[in-house]
């Protein structure tokens, strides 16, 4: 049988049947809000290359996290730019640190609020790379895993709902669950940042961070763009290590490897849409050659479709309230 028995376009033909036969529908469930921490009391800076974004003190944090969760978003996720920096990471590993406070604070005025901790050392070292550097300027794999356990569990106590390591070292997913256990916090979820590709999209996100490499690149130990089976590589062998979530990083260049991640793996699938895929929407938006409800809504579903069960975005909170309206 063919046309014109068959025409497809009859479940397209108005809004109830197109809504009636959707494939895929976003929820604010599946939404995670990023929140980049700063020092201060009462700061709330504008991240130039990210309108409608800002850099913001504990305090701020608290106010931007209470909305969020009005708004039917149920995770955040905490990034901290604290003022010392030093080769071994310090404040991060300060159980009175700025991430620290920042995760305690949120975690006691939103107890309803999933609070997930980045983990990775480039914010809080003076030379802005992920994991600690070698005379030569290598990266030395292996003791950084062992300060990066240590953080995770410093956030841990701190009251994380989730920890998310997002350095790409070797081993760390192995090294963080065996800290996390020992210590009483077995039943705290390791979200991986499994897939994470050496990009050009992650600018806006290093100015809101502040964790901009002093020298070099991270090409050493973040992914290349041209490779999609090292991919799968990787997500398995964090799994294997104990990752109960695994992410690729970013989302709309990437649509390809979320798709072969979730076929390939049993566990929740997380996908970022990354600063520069939000600024990138944002830009076109402000010069009226895009309608960015209409340009957001379509790059989250597709997001969706190719497979991610949850996804992380600085589009959360208005995303969220428009789904419940």
């Amino acid at each position: 049988m063919s046309f014109p028995t068959i025409r497809a376009r009859r479940t397209r033909q108005s809004d109830v049947w197109r809504r009636m036969v959707r494939e895929t529908r976003l929820s604010p469930d599946a939404l995670i809000y990023p929140l980049f921490v700063v020092p201060g009391e009462g700061v709330r800076h504008p991240v130039s290359s990210m309108p409608g974004i800002a850099q913001l003190s504990v305090d701020e944090a608290v106010k931007e996290a209470k909305a969020a969760a009005e708004s039917g978003v149920p995770a955040v996720l905490v990034f901290a730019a604290p003022e010392h920096k030093d080769a071994r990471a310090s404040a991060a590993l300060d159980p009175h640190g700025l991430a620290a406070r920042a995760i305690t604070a949120i975690k006691s005025a939103c107890p309803r609020l999933s609070v997930w901790a980045d983990v990775c050392l480039c914010g809080a070292t003076d030379h802005g790379h992920c994991g600690h550097v070698l005379p030569d300027g290598a990266i030395d794999n292996d003791a950084s895993i062992q300060t990066l356990a240590q953080v995770a569990l410093n956030y841990a106590r701190a009251g994380a709902d989730a920890v998310a390591p997002s350095d790409m070292m070797d081993g760390r997913v192995q090294a963080i669950r065996r800290v996390l256990d020992r210590d009483g916090y077995s039943m705290t979820p390791i979200v991986s940042y499994a897939a994470k590709y050496a990009s050009s999209f992650y600018g806006p996100f290093r100015e809101a961070a502040e964790s901009a490499p002093a020298f070099g690149d991270r090409r050493s130990y973040q992914m290349d763009p041209a490779n999609a089976r090292e991919a799968l590589r990787e997500v398995l062998l964090d799994v294997e290590e104990g990752a109960d979530l695994v992410m690729v990083k970013p989302a709309g260049p990437y649509l390809d490897i979320i798709r072969q991640v979730r076929d390939a793996v049993r566990v929740p699938v997380v996908a970022y849409q990354v600063s520069g895929e939000y600024s990138l929407i944002k830009a076109a938006a402000e010069r009226g050659w895009i309608d960015e409800r209409a340009a957001v809504l379509e790059t989250l579903t597709g997001i969706q479709r190719a497979g991610a069960d949850l996804i992380i975005t600085y589009f959360a909170p208005e995303v969220a309230r428009g789904l419940r309206a």
